[in-house]
């Protein structure tokens, strides 16, 4: 279908089944083009969440902000007979986010109703289309579909009154060449709160694609790299307003700077939030400092309700200095408490290869010095530097009907993002960029995920590679093999890289029970069967350790060895005659000692192979249609309160397998710099309990908890033992990160060598 509105203002459907009408109403009545006005039309009822293939649309990209979305219903044309009695009991459906936000009342019998009735949505970004479903009625069974389609909130103008047109909705399984059904609305778009500055799309012309890319690398170089860093800590949240029945809330908050998101934790059932998270944004120079705040009631099965938003200007705050700010929510009662940090900080580089940092003498060692043992204590967050060379990817997937890519890379290192240029037409590109990023947390993971470019969509992914920072060795180029997007199998394609990581040791060991820097760019959790029954699994590996102890000891006592029984026995008596507190630390060290010395006597292969035997099986996922794709799964819709419960309990079975597989990994030397940091804590604990008798350290202990809350009432309490925990890698991530071995039929380059020709 033609995605060009036809030009005619006449209301009426068009009779021409390849072309949807629109016009316009309010204060100039107008023709609208098509780069303001976007109706996807689908020709079945099996459809993605992308929309149809084929419709070339042009769109604005979206602003930062709140937008109000007032949507009135008017009237249907021509629906189809889905009833016996040769009419329809029409009803429409509207979906944003893969959640209904709207249900319009039931029209019984009749082929062209009238409704005429809205609703009044707030949205927070334009990015999800708003998703259209016509049905008919049947009391008692599943509801006949009619129709659907997708219309485009980008391609809205503000402030604008217009009447849309979501003309030619078909059912392929009744007749497919014939018109069904033709559903109008009217839509305003309202700017509500935030920084409303419109992006404008970039054209290019892709004549000359080595002089535009070398203009889109000086472009991205300037757009990703920042002048700052936002520390901010959600402390509390102040007589706000109840949004459920029971007269309280279940407040989150939604923080935004431009592009980047962050996205508290849910408190249920309270009207005070006491959330105490902490979090860093990045200040960059083309978007400004506007701060968008809003805080939201989350609800099962159905959308969330907005509770209120405020902005900060973040220029009016002075730098390097600590800020108490109390922001009263716009249009609600109630108000939200933050302490905003704004910090210089070296900006991250992008450069050229023959200009790399570290190469030059005089720069490695001035950082060499600044990481030294004499700077050890200044500057917590400044852990260390880590210096990135992208040079090139060999064997790419083709991922245009040509038979190339346009292929770039994406580097992320927690919240810091940075990408390539592109190459043009080219399975073995060549990119030779050279990346700088300050380490925060020496136990970050570097993520190199390579991207086809498709000027139309959203960018195809090629493949990724996740590096931990203490995997890294220093100067040696290594080749990857690219994996999928799970990181559990190959997917086509080498990426080589070069990397070199300098941090300070004293630095690393004290940020490692600190809480760990959350990662606001994360895809909400999805149920998924597969991930369930793998998180079951897990757990019940740790439990089944816990029963086989449970049963040696048990075997002890029957004495069904006598010779283990005996020994069990003296063992008992002389620990427990002798016992004293420091013993368990002590004991402690011995298992990490003894498990060192059976580690360093397996060959490397042998621990990666354990590790991934000790796991599960990885088996390729379904892709399960979403419910929202088909209507079949309609009762599906119906039980979203019991899926967020099955979420719920498939994270939770995550949490408790990764908590024993993080405690065994931590004793297997899994992360060698994880244990010798738990021997050097276990031997001062040994220490100061051999010298210091029990009740000082429990004084100590006591005091510290009593008057932590006078001595900084906005402390984030944390617990080091989870927060050292939260860096060792569960089962999970040591077969994530384990780099795959090169196929010497996967290079294209050795391939030519092997067979010249």
């Amino acid at each position: 279908p033609n995605p060009n509105p036809n030009p005619n203002p006449n209301p009426n459907p068009n009779p021409n089944p390849n072309r949807a009408s629109s016009n316009s109403t309010g204060p100039a009545p107008r023709t609208v083009s098509s780069s303001s006005t976007l109706v996807s039309l689908l020709s079945s009822q099996d459809v993605g969440p992308s929309g149809p293939s084929g419709v070339n649309t042009e769109r604005a990209l979206p602003n930062s902000g709140m937008y109000q979305l007032d949507i009135t219903l008017n009237r249907g044309h021509n629906l189809a007979v889905r009833d016996r009695g040769g009419t329809s009991d029409p009803y429409v459906k509207f979906k944003l986010g893969g959640k209904e936000v709207f249900r319009s009342k039931t029209i019984y019998k009749n082929l062209n109703p009238v409704w005429d009735e809205g609703t009044n949505l707030l949205v927070d970004s334009l990015q999800e289309p708003l998703y259209v479903k016509v049905f008919d009625y049947d009391f008692g069974l599943q509801d006949d579909f009619m129709g659907s389609a997708y219309l485009y909130l980008e391609s809205l103008e503000q402030h604008r009154y217009g009447t849309v047109g979501l003309c030619h909705l078909y059912d392929t399984f009744r007749t497919p060449s014939c018109l069904m059904c033709i559903t109008c609305m009217f839509v305003i778009l309202i700017t509500k709160l935030g920084n409303l500055t419109m992006l404008l799309k970039r054209s290019w012309k892709r004549s000359s694609k080595q002089q535009q890319s070398l203009r889109l690398s000086e472009l991205h170089r300037k757009a990703q790299l920042w002048r700052g860093i936002v520390s901010i800590s959600l402390i509390e949240g102040r007589n706000l307003c109840p949004m459920d029945p029971n007269g309280l809330s279940d407040p989150y908050a939604k923080f935004r700077l431009g592009n980047q998101k962050y996205k508290s934790k849910t408190l249920p059932k309270t009207l005070c939030p006491q959330w105490r998270e902490q979090f860093d944004l990045h200040l960059y120079e083309e978007t400004g400092g506007i701060l968008d705040i809003s805080v939201w009631d989350k609800d099962t099965g159905r959308r969330d309700d907005f509770i209120g938003g405020c902005t900060l200007d973040l220029s009016t705050l002075a730098k390097e200095h600590t800020h108490r700010l109390e922001l009263p929510l716009q249009e609600s009662r109630g108000s939200v408490v933050l302490l905003v940090t704004l910090t210089a900080t070296s900006h991250v580089s992008i450069a050229e290869l023959s200009l790399t940092p570290l190469d030059n003498p005089q720069e490695r060692k001035e950082i060499m010095r600044r990481y030294g043992m004499l700077h050890s204590l200044s500057n917590m967050k400044d852990v260390g530097i880590v210096q990135v060379k992208v040079l090139r990817a060999e064997g790419l997937m083709a991922a245009d009907v040509t038979g190339k890519s346009d292929p770039f890379c994406v580097l992320e290192l927690n919240n810091d993002r940075l990408r390539t240029h592109t190459v043009y037409k080219n399975l073995n590109p060549e990119w030779n960029k050279v990346f700088t990023f300050n380490v925060k947390d020496i136990h970050l993971v570097l993520e190199v995920t390579v991207f086809d470019e498709d000027r139309d969509r959203s960018a195809d992914f090629l493949g990724k590679v996740a590096i931990p920072l203490l995997n890294i060795q220093n100067g040696e180029q290594k080749s990857y093999v690219l994996k999928n997007k799970e990181l559990t199998g190959p997917t086509k394609g080498l990426l080589y890289m070069e990397s070199d990581v300098i941090y300070s040791t004293v630095k690393a060991g004290l940020r490692t029970i600190v809480p760990a820097e959350k990662k606001y760019i994360e895809e909400e959790p999805k149920l998924s069967k597969y991930l369930l029954r793998r998180n079951f699994n897990r757990v019940k590996r740790c439990i089944m350790v816990l029963i086989n102890f449970g049963t040696f000891v048990n075997s002890c006592f029957e004495w069904q060895s006598p010779q283990r029984s005996i020994s069990a026995f003296l063992v008992f008596v002389i620990v427990v005659w002798n016992f004293e507190l420091y013993m368990i630390p002590g004991a402690l060290l011995l298992l990490l000692t003894w498990n060192y010395f059976v580690t360093t006597s397996r060959e490397p292969g042998d621990m990666v192979s354990g590790a991934s035997d000790a796991n599960f099986e990885w088996e390729e996922e379904e892709e399960e249609k979403d419910d929202k794709d088909s209507e079949r799964k309609g009762f599906i819709e119906k039980l979203h309160a019991l899926q967020d419960v099955c979420v719920s309990v498939q994270s939770s079975l995550d949490h408790v397998a990764s908590f024993g597989e993080r405690i065994k990994n931590t004793f297997n030397w899994t992360v060698p710099f994880l244990s010798w940091l738990a021997i050097c804590a276990l031997c001062v604990a040994t220490v100061l309990l051999y010298l210091i008798p029990l009740r000082y350290l429990i004084i100590a202990w006591g005091v510290n908890k009593f008057t932590k809350k006078l001595r900084n009432p906005y402390m984030i309490d944390s617990n080091e033992v989870l927060d050292f925990l939260s860096r060792v890698p569960s089962d999970v991530q040591v077969t994530q990160y384990r780099e795959l071995k090169i196929n010497p039929g996967q290079s294209p380059i050795k391939r030519k060598k092997i067979n010249p020709s």
